[in-house]
C-alpha cells in the first residue's frame, strides 16, 4: 500500500458521502486512476468530478493530475505489481470467537502494519525540525491522556536518559500548569491519536498562548490538534473496535518518537558537553532507548 492509498484510508470518516465515494473507488482501483480521466472516474465511481478534486486536496495534492503524478512515482519506486505491493497482512481485531493463535496472528499483524504504514508517511525533513527544536529547547513538556499518556511517558524517559530536561505527569492538573508556565524557549509534545482529545487540545492552547513551540503526534487527518501545532508528525494504525485497546496506535505512535529519539542523538546540534557526562558508553544509552 502506497503513502497515499494510507492517506486516503487514514481521512475517510471525515469525508462527505461524495467524498467517500471517490475514496472508495481509489482504494479499490488504484491501477484504473492513471488510465481514466476524471470524467469516468467520477460516472464509475458513482460521484461528481468536483469530489475527486476535493478528496485530493484533502490528502495534500493541488489536483487529480498531481495526485497521480505523485502516484505514478510511488509505484514506480516500488517496482512492483498491485497484488505484490499489498502487505503481508492487514489491520484486524481480536473476536469473541477467535482461538488462542488467531489473537496473537490478529496482534503481530496489526503492530507490523502499524509500523510499516507509519514509514510511509514518515517526513524527514519534519522529523528533523521536531529534532531540533527539541534538542534547543530549555525543557521539554509532554501531554497525552489515557492510552496517549504511555507513549508521553516512554519519550520522556527516552529524554531523561540523554540528559534532556523534560516533564510529564500523569494527573492532567499538573499537565494544565506545565503547559500555562512554559515560554518561547520550550517545546511542548502533544500526543493524541484521534486528534480531538479535549484536554490536550486545552493544554496545546495554554502552551502556545505562552509562545511555546507545539509538536504534534497524531493520526493522519485535519484534526484540531493537526491544524493548531506548529509541527505534525503522523502515524497510521486504524483501531478497528475498541477490543484492541489502542495498542496498534501505540505502537505506532511510539515507533515515530523512537526515530525522533535517534536523530537526536546522532545530531551535531547536541553539546559535546553532554555526550561527555553520560554513563554509561553512548551505545548502551542507544540500546536502551
Amino acid at each position: 500500500m502506497t503513502s497515499i492509498e494510507i492517506r486516503v484510508r487514514d481521512l475517510y470518516d471525515d469525508l462527505n458521502d461524495s467524498e467517500k465515494k471517490a475514496a472508495s473507488f481509489f482504494l479499490s482501483h488504484v491501477d484504473s486512476v492513471f488510465v481514466l480521466p476524471i470524467a469516468k472516474l467520477a460516472k464509475q465511481a458513482d460521484t461528481t468530478q468536483v469530489a475527486w478534486v476535493r478528496l485530493c486536496k484533502h490528502i495534500g495534492f493541488d489536483g487529480l493530475k498531481d495526485m497521480k503524478k505523485a502516484l505514478f512515482n510511488e509505484l514506480n519506486e516500488t517496482n512492483a505489481p498491485t497484488a505484490q505491493r499489498e502487505s503481508s497482512g492487514f489491520f484486524t481485531d481480536i473476536r469473541d470467537y477467535n482461538t488462542i493463535t488467531e489473537m496473537a496472528d490478529a496482534v503481530k499483524t496489526s503492530s507490523i502494519c502499524a509500523i510499516e504504514d507509519t514509514m510511509k508517511l514518515l517526513d524527514p525533513a519534519i522529523v528533523e525540525r521536531a529534532a531540533g527544536k527539541i534538542i534547543q529547547a530549555d525543557s521539554v513538556r509532554l501531554f497525552g491522556v489515557n492510552a496517549s499518556s504511555l507513549v508521553a511517558q516512554d519519550l520522556y524517559y527516552k529524554l531523561i536518559r540523554i540528559g534532556k530536561s523534560a516533564c510529564y505527569a500523569q494527573d492532567l492538573h499538573i499537565q494544565l500548569t506545565y503547559a500555562a508556565t512554559m515560554g518561547p524557549k520550550d517545546v511542548g509534545i502533544f500526543v493524541s491519536n484521534s486528534g480531538t482529545t479535549r484536554e490536550v487540545m486545552e493544554c496545546l492552547h495554554l502552551a502556545a498562548a505562552r509562545g511555546g513551540t507545539t509538536i504534534a503526534l497524531t493520526r493522519f487527518d485535519n484534526s484540531p490538534l493537526a491544524q493548531a501545532a506548529d509541527l505534525c508528525l503522523y502515524t497510521s494504525s486504524p483501531e478497528i473496535s475498541h477490543r484492541s485497546g489502542a495498542m496498534s496506535s501505540r505502537i505506532a505512535q511510539m515507533r515515530s518518537e523512537e526515530r525522533r529519539a535517534w536523530w537526536m542523538f546522532c545530531s551535531p546540534l547536541l553539546p559535546a558537553a553532554t555526550t561527555a557526562k553520560w554513563k554509561p558508553p553512548w551505545k548502551t544509552v542507544i540500546r536502551a532507548v
